[in-house]
């Protein structure tokens, strides 16, 4: 893990311009431009895709473009984050910036709708949002004279190539900050690389999540100097006040007695898993209750209805009520609330893992001291998956049938379940940390006048 950093030992931050471009950079440059402006057509058949699964993609799709209906923001901190999990990710430390910069307006920018109602659902319009940008020059250009942000922070490892250059060529300082790079991804960048480098020397500061996400940066092409290893700012998660109290609340109405599993963040090739792994416990806990939170919104109606089929009394919290005694399956089909289920589960399942997706965020369910199973796919939290596998917090099981098998032993041992959830909560506690070495390498690159 990284250790402390002061703001001395980070400076100067700041580089010089990269060198000038050689003939083949400009030539590849020049080419990458023309063939992100040939995939427009793809990328509005993307867009009306999406759209007819969920039609929030259908609303605001100007901004991805770079095209706005309102006068220009006042200077910004802008920070990027993905979807659901980054600007999770982001929180803490978007609420130390706000603290620390409290005349300076924060823009958090997301890809997917799911992001954007998570930016709402938390600062309830305290914090600016607006969808990221295609890569494209124009649509860079046009976001950059909207937004004029101060300092651009990326989450985790979002490498796109125009971005970058329009970012360097406006002199706004730019930073990768949870920085990841699996293996997997690494291998995918290898036809791209000398682009990737281009784009990796307009980076004033990477803050990468371990030593081995470092290592592959720098082989990815990143200055060395310009990278520090801060650790993961998953680990420093803020939990809701009021979450035991809550999860008592709830337990008591589902019937205190009552054995409870989470699936959680599940995508839709799991789903038949799920319902299979539920089937199985059913025979052995006939009053055991699924709380289940699909990944995409876009199922949200599918897993209620798969779970009915079954012949399971279901319920949704889009109805605006609570699982009760009688309820075998409660579809979280909201957003912003998960905390406050894993609260109150015995065990969780994350998924993302049963197949090739990467797995999804574990560090939530071992906050609040609840044992954790995944399936293979982990390759997204690798270091985390390994902190708590080695404290004996989490199971990593291959397939369904050992998904329910793990369960099942989880369960049927109410002492192991609690032994294990305290372990998942002490690691949690031991790795915080990165929010504060992140801030200080931001304040060394954030400009004076935005101080």
């Amino acid at each position: 893990m990284a250790g402390s950093m002061s703001a001395d030992s980070l400076r100067p931050l700041r580089y010089p311009s990269p060198m000038p471009l050689s003939l083949l950079q400009r030539l590849l440059r020049g080419a990458y431009a023309c063939v992100m402006y040939a995939l427009v057509p793809a990328m509005l058949y993307h867009l009306v895709w999406r759209g007819l699964r969920d039609r929030e993609y259908f609303r605001r799709w100007s901004e991805r473009f770079g095209w706005y209906g309102t006068a220009p923001m006042q200077p910004s901190i802008w920070v990027h984050a993905v979807s659901v999990g980054e600007v999770i990710a982001a929180a803490p430390l978007v609420d130390a910036l706000r603290a620390r910069h409290p005349d300076t307006p924060l823009l958090v920018t997301t890809t997917t709708p799911t992001g954007a109602a998570q930016v709402l659902s938390r600062w309830k319009g305290a914090v600016g949002h607006l969808y990221f940008p295609y890569d494209l020059s124009g649509a860079a250009r046009r976001f950059l004279a909207h937004a004029k942000p101060r300092i651009a922070i990326v989450m985790e490892t979002e490498i796109w190539p125009n971005i970058y250059f329009a970012v360097g060529r406006a002199n706004v300082p730019l930073m990768l900050v949870n920085a990841r790079l699996s293996q997997r991804s690494l291998s995918g960048y290898r036809l791209a690389l000398p682009l990737i480098r281009m784009a990796l020397a307009r980076v004033d500061a990477i803050a990468a999540q371990s030593q081995a996400d470092a290592q592959r940066l720098l082989r990815a092409g990143a200055p060395a100097e310009r990278l520090r290893v801060t650790g993961n700012l998953k680990f420093d998660l803020r939990l809701p006040e009021g979450l035991d109290a809550l999860a008592r609340e709830r337990r008591a109405a589902w019937g205190s007695t009552r054995p409870v599993w989470i699936a959680a963040s599940t995508h839709e090739g799991e789903e038949a898993s799920v319902l299979d792994a539920y089937a199985r416990l059913r025979e052995r806990f006939p009053t055991l209750l699924l709380l289940w939170a699909p990944r995409r919104p876009a199922r949200f109606a599918g897993v209620a209805s798969a779970c009915m089929q079954r012949g399971w009394r279901t319920r949704r919290r889009s109805a605006g009520v609570m699982a009760d005694a009688d309820t075998d399956c409660f579809v979280i089909d909201s957003i912003g609330e998960l905390m406050g289920f894993y609260a109150a589960s015995d065990v969780a399942f994350v998924g993302g893992s049963l197949q090739a997706i990467g797995g999804h965020n574990v560090l939530e369910p071992a906050a609040v001291a609840v044992p954790t199973v995944v399936g293979p796919h982990t390759a997204n939290f690798t270091e985390a998956i390994a902190l708590l596998r080695d404290a004996g917090a989490l199971l990593q099981v291959d397939h369904v049938e050992g998904l329910a098998r793990a369960l099942a032993d989880l369960l049927a041992d109410p002492v192991r379940c609690k032994a294990m959830g305290e372990a998942g909560r002490a690691v949690v506690e031991r790795e915080r940390g990165a929010l504060a070495r992140t801030l200080v390498l931001i304040e060394a690159c954030l400009p004076v006048s935005a101080a």
